[in-house]
């Protein structure tokens, strides 16, 4: 058995909680995601925030029930007077399963409007909701 130097800091390192391990953590990441879906009667809807990206630069694929939104934006500004030189760069990334029963005969829609792109998928004939009709029993 070998000795082992004895270190207060690493003692009180080992104790100290990671912010890995904090719950909330994750919490406020999967919230702060800015997607949306949601079923209407007819339809299945996506909304991805894609803040300042133009239509053009938006990314939109749906494959084997997943659809998966990218969007990316640079900004470069050279000021030659100022001696001024900056660049900034934005990119979203997100992957959803697409819920329901959607019809892959009609073609999703996608628009982008202030920032927010809208993708609408019409529900399969089979998973629209059936109004059925009571009706008494004759004896």
């Amino acid at each position: 058995m070998s000795l082992v130097r004895y270190s207060p800091l690493a003692n009180m390192l080992s104790r100290w909680p990671s912010v890995w391990d904090d719950d909330e953590l994750t919490t406020v990441s999967a919230a702060s995601n800015n997607l949306d879906v949601y079923e209407t009667a007819d339809e299945v809807v996506v909304r991805a925030n894609v803040a300042g990206v133009p239509a053009d630069k938006v990314d939109i694929t749906f494959e084997k029930g997943v659809l998966w939104v990218k969007a990316e934006k640079e900004e470069k500004t050279d000021d030659a007077d100022k001696k001024h030189y900056s660049r900034s760069s934005w990119s979203y990334s997100y992957r959803v399963a697409v819920p329901g029963t959607i019809d892959y005969n009609k073609e999703p829609t996608a628009e982008v409007e202030d920032g927010v792109v809208v993708v609408t998928f019409k529900k399969a004939e089979a998973s629209k909701p059936k109004k059925l009709t009571v009706t008494k029993k004759q004896k």
